[in-house]
């Protein structure tokens, strides 16, 4: 793979490590290794790189994966022969990847749910739709391929209902409001995203529930699903979510990462065409830090 740097003036790993795929570690080992390319050329990781640098580099083998059934504690709010919905717990991940190949929402259906659809493959079965590692909340699973295919069109077109709880930093100047902005990958750091204009389009909708001062707790709802589309928006609009250690600030409250829950999750049955609504309570940590906040 070859990239041209835009901006010089940082390390030769640090750049790679920030424009592409490859974490600082791997990025070393391939500087070391003679596997980078500066200008045809074989640097050190301490090179400084220029504007105009032309760097190729080795892009890994996907690591092989497997997935296994985990009897890790799962709350199933509902279940089927079509569709389950789950609450995830805060700091799991989704699904099996490199660095997170057990303990994953995956393995704890694999376990607790007998049938899954495949479309997404053996990775990700009954996956329909994903939330990030410290959020929480409420997912639909699908258990066979028809249904998944259903779901899945429906949150395409936009009719899926899904609500967000979030404490944010700062107090918003209106009550509600609509935040458009598109996303897509960040250009200065590849494994964020950000509000840019080659980004695809994402709408964010916004009520604030209650006042901190310093801080505001409130109501969002997704019309488009773009990757940490919420904690993008509100870090766009200068009032990042709380806790969030990639879009806010270093001072914020002590929680296990951004305050953000799933709280409702609404769908069209896939078989029966009945329209599903669920809720789900917020975790203990966000309980007890509204009730400081309250309190202050």
């Amino acid at each position: 793979m070859e990239i041209k740097i835009e901006r010089g003036g940082v390390r030769l790993d640090k750049a790679l490590s920030d424009l592409t795929e490859l974490s600082r570690t791997l990025a070393n080992e391939q500087i070391k290794s003679g596997q980078v390319l500066v200008n045809g050329q074989v640097k050190k990781a301490k090179y400084t790189v220029q504007e105009g640098d032309v760097v190729t580099y080795q892009v890994p083998e996907p690591e092989v994966l497997e997935y296994v059934a985990e009897d890790i504690p799962l709350e199933i709010i509902y279940q089927d022969e079509d569709v389950a919905v789950v609450n995830k717990p805060q700091g799991m991940v989704v699904h099996p990847s490199a660095g997170h190949t057990s303990g994953t929402l995956v393995n704890a259906l694999m376990y607790h749910i007998k049938d899954l659809s495949g479309i997404n493959g053996v990775l990700r079965p009954g996956i329909v739709h994903r939330i990030d590692k410290d959020t929480s909340g409420l997912l639909m699973i699908a258990k066979n391929d028809d249904a998944h295919m259903a779901l899945a069109q429906e949150l395409k077109d936009k009719k899926s209902l899904r609500k967000y709880w979030a404490i944010v930093h700062g107090n918003l100047p209106n009550d509600r409001g609509v935040i458009e902005a598109p996303i897509g990958r960040s250009e200065k750091d590849r494994k964020k995203q950000a509000v840019t204009a080659k980004g695809k389009p994402a709408v964010t909708r916004f009520q604030v529930l209650e006042r901190f001062g310093d801080y505001s707790l409130l109501e969002l709802q997704l019309e488009t699903g773009r990757t940490h589309q919420i904690r993008v928006h509100m870090a766009y609009i200068g009032h990042p979510v709380a806790g969030d250690e990639v879009y806010g600030p270093r001072k914020t409250l002590k929680g296990h990462g951004q305050f953000l829950h799933a709280k409702t999750l609404g769908f069209t049955h896939p078989r029966t065409g009945e329209t599903m609504e669920f809720t789900s309570d917020i975790p203990a940590i966000f309980k007890e830090t509204l009730e400081k906040l309250r309190k202050k």
